[in-house]
């Protein structure tokens, strides 16, 4: 008869459901520091236990390289408990009542927990863990809070002590659905400010902060209390930051799978400053870290030519000195093409979708090239071949102003639709294999280039005017339109785009990719951010957001082969389709 100290007995038990039991989440907890050792109280990894997750404690290392690996292989972090913070972390001089600070703590967690926040790792922070959000994400602590209620605890740990009341629209009141809470408390110190990062969510009777939570619809969040010590009643946010990492595992592994496009950024705009594309540069929003903490296999880059008002000269209005518009484009592309050149083992330039998934089975990010505003075409003919030849894939015909191709969304009719050469250049592209894209065109241009064009027709980067009444976004008779061509139409980030009063989020972008489904139906939909062209919402701010994108597809039940489609494969087929159309 098998005893408990029968080790293969155990093991016996453990293979028996090895083979269907699905990887639990895995958890990083950060661990305290004292006496030369490493330390973790039980309550920690119990709950996380109890919550369906797999705990690892987190030691206090400062090095960078060896908390980005622990950062590939988590899905959720848990900052514990312990001392104060150094508070010249926080720009101030130490007060007298500041207790001990823990020295060998402070920058390693301060450093996790802004790693982990840039990679949209669900992160929940307890006690200190709330303090440490606070700082590494430029809020502040109040070194020794000043109260009327009491705040230190000389019950049991598993007693609460006093009240909090909850804000109702938090992640807090949804993990709870109780606007007050009965808490236990051991501390001296709490949030003073919170920055912008995050926002406060629940307070004790005297006004100290007791909750946080990201105010950019991100998994964090961050309670004054130590929940580890409260059984069950503690339990349920140790099942929130287990459920938040199941789903962000559940985003990297699908995305391991699709191939991520977003079909339209500005970020060449950004070249004259002297930007770094191989690091995270916090001027713009699409670079190789950004792209690989959002999980971004490829964009497409576009050469913006702005349009000249009349009287203006295109030269007055670019940072590069060249001759013309056909030049500055070249310029673009020339610069795009250095970027490659010098990081060859991680990014490359793609022409086709072979290409872009090559590059994903090698482990590179893919750029592809495109042109926003024929403008760059300098009235000849003969140059959508040169650019063919360049390796660009789209052409958006015009932008904010009427050029000699067709009247803009923001012009004046000067042509009434598509002018002559305009139908020439469609042509052209036609013959090419390249995309004619709409976005930015008069509704008259977007119908004349529908019926023009042989080949299906793209908008890389717009929304829909049902939601926000922009002439910018396309109605749904022109969705419908669209569709019946074979074309896609990209939800862009552009909050005016997006909403016509109040601060555009992800929900809005969301809402509008939702509409665009229900006129046109699946096949016909994407994601053109706009990024670094002022694309960006609350939620989706960067490229290293767009995992968040995902997500919240996840949540509503759209099937991996429907993702795919939105993330790209759309977009892609238009342009197999056009590219497989091009004269030999």
């Amino acid at each position: 008869m098998a005893t408990t100290f029968d080790l293969q007995a155990q093991l016996n038990q453990v293979y028996a459901h090895f083979p269907e039991a699905p990887r639990r989440p895995l958890i990083g907890i950060t661990g305290n520091y004292e006496d030369l050792t490493c330390k973790l109280a039980e309550g920690y990894y119990k709950q996380v236990v109890a919550a369906g997750g797999t705990p690892v404690i987190v030691p206090p290392l400062s090095s960078t390289e060896a908390i980005v690996e622990t950062l590939r292989h988590l899905d959720g972090l848990l900052l514990s408990g312990g001392a104060d913070i150094n508070p010249l972390y926080q720009g101030e001089e130490p007060i007298p009542a500041l207790h001990g600070i823990n020295r060998e703590r402070d920058l390693p967690e301060l450093l996790i927990t802004r790693l982990a926040y840039d990679r949209q790792l669900p992160i929940l922070g307890i006690c200190r863990g709330i303090q440490t959000l606070a700082v590494a994400l430029g809020g502040k602590v109040e070194q020794d809070i000043k109260a009327s209620i009491k705040h230190s605890q000389e019950a049991d740990r598993s007693e609460p002590t006093h009240t909090v009341a909850v804000d109702q629209d938090s992640t807090l009141y949804n993990i709870y659905g109780s606007p007050t809470l009965l808490v236990n408390s051991f501390h001296h110190q709490a949030v003073r400010e919170p920055g912008s990062k995050l926002r406060v969510v629940a307070k004790a009777p005297d006004g100290i902060i007791e909750a946080v939570e990201s105010a950019e619809f991100k998994s964090v969040l961050g309670v004054q209390w130590h929940p580890e010590c409260l059984g069950q009643d503690g339990l349920p946010l140790f099942q929130w930051l287990v459920g938040e990492a199941r789903s962000y595992r559940d985003a990297h592994q699908l995305h391991d799978r699709v191939l991520t496009l977003d079909t339209h950024c500005d970020t060449p705009m950004f070249f004259p400053q002297g930007i770094n594309f191989a690091q995270r540069d916090s001027r713009i929003l699409v670079d190789l870290e950004k792209m690989t903490e959002g999980r971004l296999d490829a964009t497409i880059m576009v050469a913006y030519l702005p349009q000249p008002k009349q009287g203006e000269t295109f030269p007055s209005k670019v940072s590069f000195p060249v001759e013309g518009p056909k030049e500055f484009a070249d310029l673009i592309f020339d610069k795009i093409a250095a970027i490659v050149s010098a990081n060859p083992d991680h990014i490359a330039l793609a022409r086709t979708p072979d290409e872009l998934y090559e590059n994903k089975r090698l482990g590179r990010k893919s750029i592809m090239l495109g042109i926003e505003n024929a403008l760059a075409l300098n009235g000849q003919l003969e140059n959508v071949r040169h650019f063919a030849q360049r390796g660009v894939v789209y052409i958006t015909l015009c932008h904010n102003g009427d050029n000699d191709v067709c009247d803009s969304c923001r012009g004046n009719s000067l042509h009434g639709g598509v002018s002559p050469f305009g139908e020439q250049v469609i042509g052209e592209m036609n013959r090419l294999g390249l995309m004619v894209d709409l976005s930015h065109a008069a509704d008259k241009s977007f119908y004349d280039a529908l019926d023009i064009s042989r080949t299906p027709i793209v908008c890389s980067h717009s929304s829909a005017r049902a939601l926000c009444d922009h002439p910018r976004n396309l109605t749904d008779d022109m969705m419908r339109a669209l569709a019946r061509k074979g074309g896609v139409a990209q939800t862009t980030l552009y909050p005016g785009f997006l909403r016509s009063n109040g601060q555009a989020t992800i929900l809005d972008a969301i809402a509008h990719l939702e509409h665009a489904i229900q006129v046109m139906g699946i096949d016909h939909v994407g994601l053109g951010t706009d990024f670094d062209g002022d694309g960006g919402v609350s939620g989706l701010a960067d490229a290293s957001e767009l995992i968040n994108f995902t997500r919240q597809l996840l949540a509503r039940r759209y099937s991996e082969r429907d993702i795919q489609k939105i993330w790209g494969g759309n977009f892609l087929r238009v342009m197999t389709q056009v590219q497989q159309m091009k004269e030999k």
